[in-house]
């Protein structure tokens, strides 16, 4: 681990004398990937020099305690050294942490698509719960929401939302929401005051850039129309909605939430870069072998993952058999617990997994 770390220590010097270059200053690409590499080093780079600090001042208090000290300031030193050691295995376990591979895509921004499944018009109630719930969770991190494209139901609910979270580390937070989402409360519409359960699945995809996804455009169809609203109906009598087709994966996208025509094709182009770029990466997971993949991590889409029970106000994370009783709350935006646990579970089962091909 310590060769490791001299190696990140010694490449992040090596970059902050790359970053006072003439030549890497003048250079827009060139200087933006330095910059991204140093600052994701800094943190290791930081919590590593504190560890050398800590190991030299653990290294004199035990020398003092070889030469003659007094009982007093005897066990003074050994207050101290108990501290130290203290520190010392905490920075040790958090480098082991910072030392785990990272997700290349942690620091993007995401789309994320919700769609009413199982429950009819309840299903369509809890998508926009779940809407709610993730932009007031953006909202919290100073992270911007914006919806490309929403199907409305009559009483308010979502048959399908698609949305884009913008901040740095909004993948890293929101990546483990994929796959099917419980709910269980008695429908407004029951007059019975049964217990319904219902569900919607969420997709979260990191927004991928022109140059990681290249799209061809005669690998396109264009399709325009015009916009419909709740039941269908028409809102405008301009082609401004955009279908976009493409061909070699099948993948279609469409968008009509702006009035613009080149808007929705910016928008619907976003998406359909997402989703051609999670097609590649699902492909690239399933060659790994199966003890790589971490549980949480596998963003499976037909996985039951959370149920938002209201009778007893609790949530259940069945992945790591996580149960909170504040439903309001979480529901409310208030998910870093979750995400926290989530977080953790996963790089233990990275260290596991580190420790085993060790």
């Amino acid at each position: 681990m310590l060769d490791r770390l001299e190696a990140v220590e010694e490449r992040y010097e090596e970059l902050s004398k790359l970053l006072c270059d003439p030549e890497i200053v003048n250079d827009p690409g060139k200087l933006r990937q330095y910059s991204k590499e140093q600052s994701d080093l800094e943190e290791t780079v930081t919590k590593y020099r504190e560890y050398k600090e800590v190991v030299r001042q653990l290294e004199d208090s035990r020398s003092m305690l070889e030469e003659k000290l007094d009982d007093e300031m005897r066990d003074m030193v050994k207050m101290e050294i108990e501290e130290l050691s203290g520190r010392k295995e905490e920075l040790e376990s958090e480098l082991k942490v910072l030392l785990l591979p990272k997700d290349p895509n942690d620091d993007k921004n995401v789309i994320v698509e919700i769609r009413a499944a199982a429950g009819g018009d309840e299903a369509a109630l809890f998508a926009a719960d779940l809407y709610r719930m993730y932009t007031r969770f953006a909202e919290r991190q100073g992270y911007k929401t914006e919806i490309i494209e929403a199907h409305y139901t009559d009483i308010g609910g979502f048959k399908e939302v698609i949305f884009t979270v913008q901040g740095k580390g909004a993948y890293s937070k929101l990546k483990y929401e994929s796959g099917a989402h419980r709910v269980q409360r008695i429908p407004t519409t029951e007059s019975g005051g049964r217990i319904h359960t219902s569900t919607a699945t969420v997709a979260v995809l990191p927004e991928a850039e022109e140059v990681e996804v290249e799209i061809h455009e005669k690998d396109l169809r264009v399709d325009v129309f015009c916009s419909s609203g709740p039941g269908g109906q028409s809102v405008n009598t301009t082609q401004s909605a955009v279908r976009i087709t493409h061909i070699p994966t099948g993948i279609v996208v469409s968008c009509q939430d702006e009035k613009s025509q080149i808007k929705n094709k910016e928008k619907a182009m976003r998406v359909l870069r997402a989703r051609v770029y999670d097609k590649y990466m699902q492909e690239q997971q399933e060659k790994l072998a199966s003890d790589r993949k971490t549980k949480v991590g596998s963003g499976d889409r037909s996985e039951r993952i959370r149920t938002y029970n209201f009778p007893q106000s609790r949530v259940t994370d069945h992945r790591i058999g996580l149960t909170l009783h504040k439903l309001d709350l979480i529901l409310d935006g208030e998910m870093d617990e979750i995400i926290e646990n989530l977080t953790i579970h996963e790089q233990a089962e990275l260290l596991q997994s580190a420790e085993k091909g060790a």
